[in-house]
């Protein structure tokens, strides 16, 4: 379970961080709050999932999974650009994040 709840912290956070660029696109006091409730809800769920899944498995998948995410996010939503060197370092990302998880303790 603590697994499933990491995995829903990694799509909240990447909705949380995309959040932030869609928030200064608004520049709305409703649109400023959006990424503020999400960095609650964000760090309740990293936290549940910390009680099953060690402190750094947890924070590693949540932060290479995020960031790998919000690229592609920002990719999709904002049109942004990444290079191709680019592109191997997120999936060396990938692969830790995979090295991690298959060879966590617990």
């Amino acid at each position: 379970m603590a697994w499933i709840i990491l995995a829903v912290a990694v799509v909240t956070e990447i909705i949380w961080a995309l959040s932030l660029k869609w928030a200064q696109v608004q520049q709305t006091l409703a649109a400023a709050a959006v990424p503020i409730g999400l960095s609650f809800l964000n760090m309740w769920l990293l936290s549940l999932a910390m009680k099953g899944i060690s402190a750094g498995t947890a924070y590693a998948v949540w932060t290479g999974l995020g960031a790998v995410g919000v690229i592609i996010g920002g990719i999709i939503l904002f049109g942004e650009r990444v290079s191709a060197v680019q592109v191997g370092f997120m999936a060396m990302i990938v692969l830790g994040v995979v090295g991690t998880k298959v060879f966590a303790q617990g």
